[in-house]
């Protein structure tokens, strides 16, 4: 039996534009860092393009640099930010403020850990991958049942689309990450009885300036 397009739930997960941490490479996590001026016009040139879509709602991190990039989209379809705890990056711990390669020599077995995608490893201080998970899956599961049939946008961070990226196409929490996940590009997903698809991944023809690697 085929399912009912009308259940079908369709989002645009989007990046925050770049931030000053975002080009020294410091993984920021639940640091709150705004937008840098690059950032800006990221997300400007981002609402212009993603304005073109029929959105039902907009929901943002309620980190800064989230919150922004989703009040530009929401200024140009005219409607105003969900602004969700639940959406925020994950929570870097004692690696939140530093680069990669301080974490190495400051921390060298976290940054093993880390390396290795330990899906049990919290940081310390932070959150553990399997957490991290389910905390990402929970709040689409709920973004999924409370817009069905409808499309919404879903303003976040590289380290919650890497889950969403990989519950769509079934890559293991512990592959490393083979794909890109640039600031402000278009994501797009479906949802429905089957599970959760991966439509189109980093629609990013509107960014003139696209930071491709970062920390998260």
């Amino acid at each position: 039996m085929r399912y009912s397009h009308a259940m079908k739930t369709t989002m645009c997960f989007i990046r925050h534009g770049e931030t000053d941490w975002n080009v020294e490479k410091r993984i920021q996590g639940q640091t709150d860092i705004p937008l840098n001026e690059t950032g800006r016009r990221q997300a400007l040139a981002m609402a212009f393009n993603a304005a073109h879509h029929e959105f039902s709602g907009i929901y943002s991190s309620d980190l800064s640099r989230a919150l922004e990039t989703a009040k530009m989209l929401a200024q140009r379809r005219d409607l105003e930010v969900s602004s969700w705890d639940a959406l925020k990056e994950r929570h870097y711990g004692i690696f939140q403020g530093i680069t990669g390669e301080e974490g190495k020599i400051r921390y060298p077995e976290a940054y093993s850990k880390y390396s290795a995608r330990e899906s049990g490893y919290d940081f310390e201080t932070g959150e553990s991958l399997d957490a991290f998970e389910k905390r990402v899956v929970d709040a689409v599961e709920q973004l999924r049942h409370r817009h069905k049939g409808e499309t919404i946008a879903v303003v976040s961070h590289a380290g919650f689309l890497d889950i969403v990226y990989r519950r769509s196409t079934g890559r293991a929490l512990s592959a490393q990450r083979d794909f890109k996940i640039p600031n402000c590009a278009l994501n797009w997903f479906s949802f429905d009885e089957h599970g959760w698809h991966l439509d189109r991944w980093d629609d990013h023809h509107h960014l003139s300036t696209v930071l491709t690697e970062s920390a998260e």
